[in-house]
């Protein structure tokens, strides 16, 4: 045999059991599954996904595509959930949670605090008897016999399958939502959005009313700045007007937490010293790549010479809060 033969032959070996991993999952949906679409189409709130390593990534391509079919949809990383994220949860929300062993010790972890908020839980993972599977709300099964992987070990079918299943979830959802071609077109602006993502961060900052504070100011008084600029941020400058540091509502919650809130102290003892930041001059693509591979929603605008300009959010981007699409 060929080189060449040898390879395709292992590819379509490859690509066989992943379908066969498929059609195992599609045997065990069930009641579960129909459980699993009515708790999604019936959430008051958003629906949360997390997972960490190669299921984290398929989470996050499940959360796109719901998100992308009319129900919305963030990805939760579990480590950074436990240092602040965690305060995107409200009660009504619904969590996905991903874990091929359903062992996954900082998911699990954090699923005494997602019932402390009041929300449901539906766990996607091939061990029923897992500490994930018996905390949720709801168990969709994602057990594959054997990985893609000569090895047996590399996650290749059971995340194809779990992935494979999400899709079935978000297409399901879409139909029970009755979501058709014309919502579809609405949160599809590629036009838009391509035009958007080409502007000068000039053109979509919030300049006016920021929440700004001189680093010198009291923790109290930062903390209430940061309340009245409803960004969830506070930008953190000196006498100049250079941004040294910054503070968010996660960053107030770890303090609590760690019973290091003293409301008299200054700012600069506890903000975030050199945090994300981008030049006014820079493309609104530019501040939404760093947005995405930080996990932030919210940028300080500076200049050169780094005195603040402006604050950017997520939403001004994608068109959702303080400028929209036609």
């Amino acid at each position: 045999m060929t080189d060449r033969n040898k390879w395709l032959a292992q590819a379509k070996q490859v690509l066989q059991k992943e379908a066969e991993g498929i059609l195992e999952v599609s045997s065990y949906v069930d009641e579960s599954f129909c459980e699993a679409l009515e708790l999604l189409a019936n959430c008051t709130g958003r629906v949360i996904i997390s997972g960490i390593g190669k299921s984290g990534l398929v989470g996050k391509k499940i959360a796109a595509t719901m998100s992308s079919t009319g129900t919305a949809t963030f990805f939760l990383h579990p480590v950074e959930g436990v240092h602040g994220d965690l305060g995107i949860i409200r009660e009504g929300d619904v969590v996905i949670c991903l874990s091929n062993s359903g062992e996954t010790i900082e998911l699990n972890n954090i699923l005494p605090v997602f019932r402390s908020l009041g929300v449901k839980i539906i766990a996607m993972t091939s061990n029923k008897n897992s500490k994930l599977a018996k905390s949720s709300d709801i168990f969709l099964c994602t057990k594959v016999s054997e990985e893609a992987c000569s090895m047996n070990l590399v996650p290749t079918t059971s995340t194809t399958a779990t992935l494979a299943l999400g899709d079935a979830l978000a297409i399901c959802l879409m139909n029970y939502k009755s979501f058709d071609q014309k919502d579809f077109k609405k949160i599809h602006p590629a036009g838009a959005l391509g035009e958007r993502l080409s502007k000068s961060l000039f053109e979509l900052m919030h300049q006016e009313n920021l929440p700004v504070c001189l680093a010198t100011e009291s923790f109290l008084s930062a903390s209430k700045i940061l309340d009245k600029g409803n960004f969830g941020f506070l930008a953190v400058v000196d006498t100049e007007n250079k941004l040294v540091g910054a503070l968010t509502d996660g960053d107030i919650r770890r303090l609590f937490c760690s019973g290091k809130y003293n409301e008299l102290e200054t700012i600069e003892e506890c903000m975030i010293k050199n945090p994300y930041k981008i030049v006014a001059s820079a493309k609104s693509a530019e501040a939404l790549d760093i947005m995405e591979k930080n996990q932030i929603m919210v940028l300080p605008v500076v200049d050169e010479t780094d005195v603040l300009q402006g604050i950017i959010h997520l939403h001004d981007i994608l068109g959702k809060g303080r400028v929209s699409f036609s």
